[in-house]
């Protein structure tokens, strides 16, 4: 789940099937009771027809639980991060950052470092097509140190300078799942 209407998805999913939960958030549900395997099979259909897919092995919730507190951060927080992503994440998840990384590149094939480095320029992407703040702005509230690391961040990530991006006049960013 990346997004508050993802949530919002997977909360009607399970009110559909009669299953209480406690709490539902990007990457996680905790459900009141244990599940049957046959609200286990009904819950992975139902989610599957949206998108969304039933993790239960450990190591894929933990690459879940890293890929929402990133896109939370970088996505759905308006302040800057007063820590680096790898104390967020170690401190989040009670888990030596070190192991955390190595098992999410054994698992997506880039690091943490490029996971976060791509999800800072979709919400860049997003922004700029807004055209509501400065690049000033942008780089403050994505946590670049200045408009020219940002800039020097994008045209390497997208290949096109920023200015050749506001230019385009469409969207052209991914949906965060896609990342």
């Amino acid at each position: 789940m990346v997004c508050p209407r993802c949530i919002e998805t997977v909360e009607n999913i399970f009110n559909a099937l009669n299953i209480k939960t406690a709490t539902i958030k990007l990457g996680e549900v905790h459900s009141l009771v244990p599940l049957t395997e046959d609200q286990k099979k009904q819950l992975e259909k139902q989610l599957s027809s949206k998108g969304f897919e039933l993790l239960q092995d450990q190591k894929s919730k933990l690459i879940a639980q890293i890929k929402a507190l990133i896109i939370d951060q970088v996505h759905h927080n308006n302040s800057p991060l007063n820590t680096n992503f790898s104390a967020l994440i170690a401190d989040s998840l009670h888990q030596e950052y070190s192991s955390l990384s190595r098992l999410f590149s054994a698992i997506e094939g880039i690091t943490i470092e490029r996971y976060i480095l791509k999800q800072k320029v979709e919400k860049v992407k997003e922004l700029l097509f807004y055209n509501e703040l400065t690049l000033a702005e942008i780089a403050f509230r994505t946590g670049y140190s200045s408009v020219a690391h940002l800039s020097a961040q994008f045209k390497r990530e997208t290949g096109m300078t920023v200015t050749a991006f506001k230019k385009l006049r469409k969207p052209g960013h991914q949906a965060l799942d896609g990342i």
